[in-house]
């Protein structure tokens, strides 16, 4: 997976999250679980906002963990559309952090998440065209 810049996020910034206690893998650092959940949530965002309601995630690809995430981070997240179908969303993901003893920030994971738009009876529906609302 591609990046411009490693200095600089990609994407609109869609979530702000401050990593906590509870939030750690035995080893203290950042549970890469609760990290994805993030993501996924980030990457949510502009899915729902394209199809107009709900979606469901039905795949992730290219996960990167490029440094781990301590406790008291800042954990930005990043999203951008990279392809929409007739049913699905293809959005890539990119989380940051800044440490609380600075104003630095790292990329720390990135990935490609894929959601499908739902009816109510959970079953896929086109995404409205870009004129309806």
């Amino acid at each position: 997976m591609t990046h411009s810049s490693p200095d600089t996020p990609d994407g609109s910034l869609v979530g702000r999250v401050i990593a906590m206690p509870a939030d750690t893998n035995p080893e203290g650092d950042i549970f890469g679980g609760w990290l994805l959940a993030q993501m996924d949530l980030a990457g949510s965002t502009p899915a729902f906002d394209l199809a107009q309601g709900r979606c469901a995630t039905i795949a992730v690809d290219g996960m990167v963990f490029h440094q781990p995430v301590s406790v008291g981070d800042e954990v930005s997240l990043y999203a951008t559309v990279l392809k929409t179908g007739r049913t699905s969303i293809r959005v890539r993901v990119e989380a940051w952090k800044r440490p609380r003893s600075t104003h630095a920030v790292s990329r720390v994971t990135e990935g490609v998440f894929t959601y499908v738009a739902i009816d109510s009876d959970r079953k896929p529906r086109p995404l409205p065209s870009a004129g309806e609302s």
